[in-house]
């Protein structure tokens, strides 16, 4: 009954397990790689790293780009979604900004949504929202 309470005060209603990305996922990798190195070069050398690819993204948009920036965020969302269900995600429950691994691809998600609002496109805006509500709660204030 603890996890139900657990989950009910999270606003985890259905009491779905949360999803966390291996501890060793790229992103952990790629971070400090960022630090010091060029995205793009990231980017090609880890090609499945939402990280690399969320970064590119704000770097576009950084640069008045925002149509390569959403290419960039779609793709980092996409990379993240296939690492997601890689580490048993089924489509909906919590994904933990806490957890270190797992915020490239909600970075991603998050740029997905910027990206798609500044090109006017609010339907996939608000589902973004939406899955970042479904995802983390905290994300959103």
């Amino acid at each position: 009954m603890a996890d139900r309470t657990d989950n009910l005060t999270s606003g985890n209603l259905l009491g779905i397990p949360e999803t966390r990305l291996p501890d060793d996922f790229i992103d952990v990798q790629v971070t400090a790689e960022l630090e010091e190195g060029d995205p793009r070069d990231i980017a090609a050398r880890h090609p499945e790293s939402p990280l690399a690819w969320a970064t590119l993204a704000q770097d576009a948009l950084s640069d008045g780009d925002e149509v390569a920036a959403y290419a960039y965020a779609r793709t980092g969302y996409h990379r993240g979604l296939d690492a997601l269900r890689g580490a048993g995600w089924r489509g909906q429950g919590p994904i933990p900004a806490s957890h270190a691994p797992n915020r490239g691809f909600l970075r991603a998600l998050a740029m997905l949504g910027e990206t798609s609002r500044r090109l006017g496109d609010d339907v996939e805006g608000d589902r973004v929202t939406e899955f970042l509500r479904e995802a983390d709660p905290s994300l959103l204030g």
